[in-house]
């Protein structure tokens, strides 16, 4: 009788896309986002993937200072893998980006594999009551926002993390981006297994329609062949239903409340935790076994907790 495939799944448990006013089960401070992290992972999630915030006032933050908390609480209370951001917030220069990663050296980093609009102000007009000024004014700006990502941004970001052991989650947003992907491929500089994250439904990028998410995978297998494995991002409303669609054909998944605020229509996730249960009991359903963290660093070849930098 043949095993059950094993599927990891991501939470990325609070970014930089949605602001406090949005949510009030969006972490904010160390505390909450490590608490948030831990509970992804009771749940299920094999990697946690990291964003900081300002606890002043909830905006996102590549300071290393706001990291450090975060990270020994979570390298205390969780066996997971750590993922940290390189994309941080569009907003940010690739120097601000970088420092996380270059200073703790973790498992794995995400990257963006290439430039594009990055519009999020169409939630102005389902959000009106912000806290934070910063808040309104970072949605209003993306209306004339390119989240830069060049190809010598992206060659400096793999030269820190192949230097320093660290894996990569390709963040593709459109299949321009599994092209660059592909071309890094081929120099040696992004090496695999390569663990593509496909992200779908940000406008700017590919659209959130199977149709597209059948394309980006027959182009993964065109350009990749059987050096990758594959995870699915959908944002907002998309998450739960690209992500049950991906895995059905062979994904990895990725959830969290910094892809969507939602757990149902018209109804706030509680805590990423929630996430994670449903998208398990769905995995679970279609009979896949959820993989273990030391299950998820076999699979992505990862270097292993103890070698990292905090």
């Amino acid at each position: 009788m043949s095993s059950k495939r094993k599927v990891i799944i991501t939470s990325a448990v609070t970014g930089a896309i949605h602001t406090p006013s949005m949510s009030p089960h969006l972490p904010v401070t160390a505390n909450e986002i490590a608490e948030a992290a831990i509970g992804a992972a009771e749940a299920g999630a094999a990697i946690v993937h990291m964003h900081a915030r300002d606890p002043e006032d909830g905006r996102p933050s590549q300071d290393p200072k706001h990291f450090e908390p975060i990270l020994a609480k979570l390298k205390a209370n969780t066996d997971a893998v750590i993922n940290i951001t390189t994309g941080g917030s569009p907003h940010m220069s690739v120097e601000e980006r970088m420092k996380p990663v270059a200073t703790f050296s973790p498992e794995l980093a995400s990257l963006n594999m290439g430039s594009m609009n990055f519009g999020l102000y169409p939630m102005l007009d389902r959000f009106s009551d912000f806290k934070n000024e910063w808040e309104r004014d970072a949605l209003e700006k993306s209306r004339d926002l390119v989240f830069k990502n060049t190809f010598a941004d992206i060659e400096r970001i793999l030269e820190i993390g192949n230097t320093n052991g660290t894996r990569f989650e390709f963040e593709c947003y459109d299949i321009s981006h599994l092209n660059n992907l592909a071309h890094f491929h081929g120099r040696g500089l992004a090496r695999g297994p390569l663990f593509v994250q496909s992200v779908f439904g940000l406008l700017g990028g590919i659209g959130a329609h199977p149709e597209d998410l059948m394309h980006m995978r027959r182009t993964a297998d065109r350009l990749l062949g059987d050096s990758y494995e594959w995870s699915i991002l959908g944002a907002g409303r998309n998450q739960m239903p690209l992500a049950t669609i991906g895995a059905a054909i062979g994904s990895h998944v990725r959830v969290g409340l910094e892809d969507s605020l939602w757990i149902g229509p018209g109804q706030l996730a509680a805590s990423n935790a929630e996430q994670v249960t449903r998208i398990r009991t769905i995995l679970e359903a279609l009979n896949f076994e959820v993989a273990t963290p030391d299950e998820a660093r076999e699979m992505l070849d990862l270097k292993g907790a103890d070698k990292v930098a905090f």
